[in-house]
C-alpha cells in the first residue's frame, strides 16, 4: 500500500438529508482510501492511501463558520486505519472537535480508537460505532483480512463504555447469505460487552465492486452466485422483501436482549 500526503481545499461536509442511521450533520474523513481494503467495499479497488496533512488548517477554518452538530469522523473510510499510528490526523481533529464544542459521533472497525480515550471523554456527547460482519474467522479472512479479529472489537466496545463513552456496534455489512445466519450470536456477544444500540445496514453491490464480490463468491461461495444474482437483480441493494425480512429480525432479537436498534 503506497501512501500520498496531499492538500485538500475542503474537509467538512453538510449533509442535506436526515441522517437517520448515525445521526450527523456533517461528515469529514481524515483520510482517502482505506488499507483495510475489505472485499464488500469500495475501497478495496484502490492501493493508494491519500494523507491529507493539511486537514487540521482547513477544518480549523471551516468549523467556526458552521453551525453546531454532531460531526460523523470516517464516514466513507476508516479513520482509525493503520496510517493513523503515524500520522495521527484523526486524533488531532478530535481535539479540535472538543475545543469548538462540537459532538461527534466515530465510525471504525480499529481498536487503535482507544488510543484516544483521554480525548474521547472530554467530547460532549461523543458517540463511538465499532463495525463487525463475521464472528468467523474463515469468513472474516476472506472478506476483510486486515482487520483486528471480532474479539477484539467487541472488548474495545466493552473498554469505551466502560470508559463512559457511548460504544455501539454495527453489523454493516450484512452479507446475503453468509453472515445473516450470524446475527442472533453477533447480538448476543454485543449485549455482554455493554454495547450501547446496534445498527445495521445490507451490502450494497456499485459497479466495479459487484464484478469483484461475484469473483469473490464464484471463489469461496459458488452456490451462493446464482441467488445472490436473483437477489440483486437490476439494482445494487438486495430485495424489499429480503430486506424487511432482515429488519424484522433484528427489531426482534433486539427487542430479546434489551438492546436499542438505533441511536
Amino acid at each position: 500500500m503506497e501512501y500520498k500526503q496531499i492538500n485538500v481545499d475542503t474537509l467538512i461536509k453538510t449533509i442535506t438529508k436526515k441522517d437517520t442511521l448515525f445521526g450527523g450533520n456533517y461528515t469529514i474523513d481524515p483520510y482517502q482510501n482505506c488499507e483495510y481494503g475489505c472485499n464488500y467495499c469500495d475501497s478495496s479497488l484502490e492501493k493508494k492511501i491519500y494523507i491529507k496533512t493539511n486537514a487540521l488548517e482547513i477544518f480549523n477554518k471551516e468549523i467556526k463558520q458552521i453551525k453546531k452538530g454532531k460531526i460523523i469522523v470516517g464516514s466513507v473510510h476508516d479513520p482509525y486505519q493503520i496510517a493513523e499510528k503515524n500520522f495521527k490526523i484523526t486524533r488531532n481533529l478530535l481535539k479540535l472537535i472538543h475545543k469548538n464544542n462540537f459532538t461527534c459521533h466515530i465510525l471504525t472497525k480499529s481498536n487503535l480508537v482507544l488510543r484516544d480515550l483521554d480525548i474521547l471523554s472530554k467530547i460532549n456527547k461523543c458517540f463511538v460505532t465499532i463495525s463487525l460482519t463475521s464472528l468467523n474467522k474463515k469468513i472474516t479472512n476472506i472478506f476483510e483480512k486486515k482487520v483486528p479479529f471480532s474479539e477484539i472489537r467487541l472488548d474495545t466496545i466493552k473498554k469505551l463504555s466502560k470508559s463512559g463513552i457511548t460504544a455501539g456496534l454495527a453489523i454493516i455489512p450484512i452479507l446475503p447469505y453468509i453472515t445473516d445466519k450470524e446475527i442472533e450470536d453477533i447480538l448476543k456477544l454485543a449485549k455482554e460487552n455493554n454495547t450501547s444500540y446496534i445498527l445495521y445496514k445490507h451490502l450494497e453491490l456499485k459497479g466495479d465492486q459487484r464484478t469483484l464480490y461475484f469473483n469473490i463468491l464464484k471463489k469461496h461461495f459458488p452456490g451462493l452466485l446464482d441467488k445472490y444474482k436473483k437477489l440483486y437483480h437490476n439494482s445494487f441493494h438486495p430485495d424489499n422483501d429480503y430486506i424487511f425480512r432482515i429488519k424484522k429480525e433484528i427489531n426482534i432479537l433486539c427487542k430479546n436482549y434489551g438492546l436499542k436498534n438505533k441511536i
